[in-house]
């Protein structure tokens, strides 16, 4: 039974449109122009902002008399509140398992959130394990972050998939440690030329049924 490693954010979670929702609102509760939504956005980097930053960023821009301490805990807890799991997502993910494969989180990110978010979603009940980054001390594409995955997992990295939508983070690490993997585009165009995913879907769904036709796994004899 292989494994199926599985990037968090914008792939299993639409995490854009959580921050989008959380953003809408919190412009509002601020008397903020609804168009500014934009700017938020543009200044999270899809989370490549320290949240550390982007709090900085967001009290000097509306002149908040809020402590930074109090705007990062806001976009934490803003955040997870806001992030959904599709139930057609966990409906994928089941039928993967059923199939024989070993669905597993590996994610970069803060633990405290990215694990509140696995666990609030329901997601816990899909997947068999989760590894992230802060919690090991090591990011994707690092290939030790996936080594940690198939030992917490109790398996090898021969013939595991990963999906995910960070093509540095994924489909590098992918590549780097010899696995085929499934890009989430996003609406993006593939630009990099020193590796490629071994498919491009749009999302989730897609990109665990893409796996199960290309290689499906061999069922243990019971």
């Amino acid at each position: 039974m292989p494994l199926l490693l599985l990037d968090l954010d914008n792939t299993l979670v639409d995490r854009e449109g959580a921050f989008r929702m959380w953003g809408t609102r919190f412009l509002s509760e601020i008397s903020a122009p609804p168009y500014d939504i934009d700017w938020l956005v543009d200044a999270d980097a899809d989370g490549l902002t320290s949240r550390w930053d982007l709090a900085d960023a967001i009290r000097d821009r509306y002149r908040l008399r809020n402590s930074v301490v109090d705007l990062v805990e806001e976009l934490h807890e803003g955040q997870i509140e806001a992030t959904r799991l599709d139930p057609m997502v966990g409906a994928a993910l089941r039928i993967a398992a059923e199939a024989g494969w070993v669905p597993v989180i590996v994610t970069n990110g803060e633990t405290r959130q990215q694990e509140a978010k696995i666990r609030r979603t329901g997601l816990d009940r899909f997947v068999a394990d989760w590894v992230v980054s802060q919690e090991v001390d090591c990011r994707k594409p690092n290939p030790r972050i996936f080594e940690i995955a198939a030992e917490r997992a109790r398996m090898r990295l021969r013939g595991a998939w990963m999906i995910g939508d960070s093509p540095e983070a994924d489909i590098g690490g992918a590549t780097t440690i010899g696995i085929p993997s499934v890009w989430i585009h996003r609406g993006r165009q593939w630009t990099e030329r020193r590796f490629g995913p071994t498919r491009i879907v749009e999302g989730a769904i897609q990109a665990v049924a893409a796996v199960l036709a290309a290689d499906p796994p061999h069922r243990m004899a019971r």
